[in-house]
């Protein structure tokens, strides 16, 4: 099946339109020939009676005389459109065929050409379409004009005919050639759909790079690709060492500044030791922001979303004895995430500890598949029946280092960690009213191609 704005479809379309052009006109062309043959054929078969008539009449020297006659029996039939008349030097006719009833068939008044011939198209009574041969011939010091004609709607219907005969012909030829140029298309085209498969490969985690053997024309591309992606690779880690480096840089002269503000008075050492404060939380900041880039720019990762979640509650069964986890196992055909194991579980593990912790005994986790505008996306719903947030509360618990309540343990990083990953990956967080009454936050997730791998039975 050619899809619609492929390179295949539009040479198919192209190869179609092309032929369409070029059968209509070649038919067109072999009918003009066709027709062109017989109207020849014609006037030469009428040349032949024309010169039959004037032998005739040479031999008897009477044109009167009813021995003149041509084998052809269609001159006999009335109506038939062949017709041959003998006229004088007045124009009165002397002898004519038996066809000739009830009609008056003119003379020829074209000029004659350079063998005395004149030729002419008419239309007799009847409707007919005549082409006519005329010559004159001399007898005795007398000159008589020998008029032949013959049925030129006959010529026009054959013609007709065989129009109609060599579209068909020519539509089946254009049928045919059709096909071959949608198979060929196709099989041009398979060089892109593998490398397209290879580069889908890649991205999914199946493969570390492009592999395969591909024609002249595409073999550079898939070798730039590759490039490109050693080369965006490098550039990342580069990124990530020198952002490392800097940090890291500058831990030793912030932390020299903040102890001797604190050995100091005064309020300098205020100042000083609240803006070293805030220049380390940004130091680390950065660094766990650029930790968190590297990670998640490495192509082709992918993780078993239902293993990791049963990971998961397990542990957290154990942290939390005194709440009840259920987790809905979804079925074999949940698609996987795209994107590193550990950074799923530390966005699922965030969550579901956070549950856990303002629960009041009971935290569902539900996985599945969801179609949207981004296409398939791994969807995570974990529902709690604790206090729940207002929208306002909502929105705050999603800023880095917003506690609401200072009482549960935590530094207030962990929303801030799980959203700055899912920015990362393009995904989305959302925090709702859960029919549990406390809170349902909602995680989507890009997604791989399921990774084949057989699930323990483990719940």
């Amino acid at each position: 099946m050619l899809r619609k704005g492929s390179i295949a479809a539009s040479l198919f379309w192209l190869t179609v339109g092309w032929l369409v052009v070029a059968l209509v006109t070649t038919g067109f062309l072999l009918t003009d020939l066709y027709s062109r043959a017989l109207d020849t054929t014609l006037t030469q078969t009428l040349d032949f009676h024309v010169e039959s008539l004037a032998g005739a009449l040479l031999e008897t020297g009477d044109p009167r005389d009813p021995d003149i006659q041509l084998a052809d029996p269609r001159f006999e039939r009335p109506r038939s459109g062949w017709y041959w008349i003998i006229r004088d030097i007045d124009g009165d006719m002397v002898n004519l065929s038996t066809s000739v009833v009830g009609i008056d068939l003119p003379a020829v008044g074209a000029a004659a050409d350079a063998l005395g011939r004149s030729t002419e198209i008419i239309n007799d009574p009847f409707g007919t379409q005549l082409r006519m041969v005329e010559r004159t011939v001399t007898l005795a010091q007398q000159s008589y004009r020998i008029t032949v004609s013959g049925n030129l709607t006959e010529i026009l219907e054959l013609v007709d005919d065989f129009r109609g005969q060599a579209f068909i012909v020519l539509g089946a030829v254009g049928a045919m050639l059709a096909v071959m140029s949608a198979i060929v298309a196709r099989i041009a085209m398979r060089p892109i759909s593998r490398l397209s498969e290879a580069i889908e490969a890649v991205r999914e985690g199946d493969s570390a790079e492009v592999s395969g053997t591909y024609p002249t024309e595409l073999a550079p591309l898939a070798e730039e690709v590759n490039e490109l992606m050693r080369s965006n690779t490098q550039i990342i880690e580069r990124a990530r060492n020198q952002v490392g480096n800097l940090a890291h840089g500058l831990k030793t002269p912030i932390a020299v500044l903040r102890n001797e503000a604190r050995n100091r008075k005064g309020a300098l050492a205020d100042i000083v030791s609240s803006e070293t404060d805030k220049m380390s939380t940004m130091v680390s900041t950065y660094l766990e922001r650029a930790r968190l880039a590297a990670r998640t720019s490495v192509i082709g990762k992918k993780a078993d979303a239902t293993m990791v979640m049963l990971r998961l509650t397990r542990v957290m069964r154990k942290i939390h004895p005194d709440v009840t986890i259920a987790f809905q196992r979804p079925d074999a055909s949940l698609h996987w995430f795209r994107g590193d194991e550990a950074d799923l579980e530390e966005m699922a593990g965030n969550l579901l500890d956070n549950a856990c912790k303002w629960s009041k005994g009971q935290v569902g986790v539900r996985l599945s598949s969801e179609r949207g505008a981004k296409g398939t996306q791994l969807l995570m719903r974990i529902d709690d029946n604790g206090p729940g947030l207002s929208e306002e509360d909502a929105q705050k618990v999603l800023r880095r280092g917003v506690r609401l309540d200072e009482k549960t343990p935590g530094t207030g990083l962990g929303l801030d960690i799980v959203k700055e990953l899912v920015d990362v990956y393009g995904g989305s967080l959302e925090l709702k009213r859960s029919a549990l009454g406390g809170l349902l936050v909602e995680l989507r997730l890009p997604t791989a191609r399921l990774g084949g791998l057989a699930r323990p039975n483990a719940t």
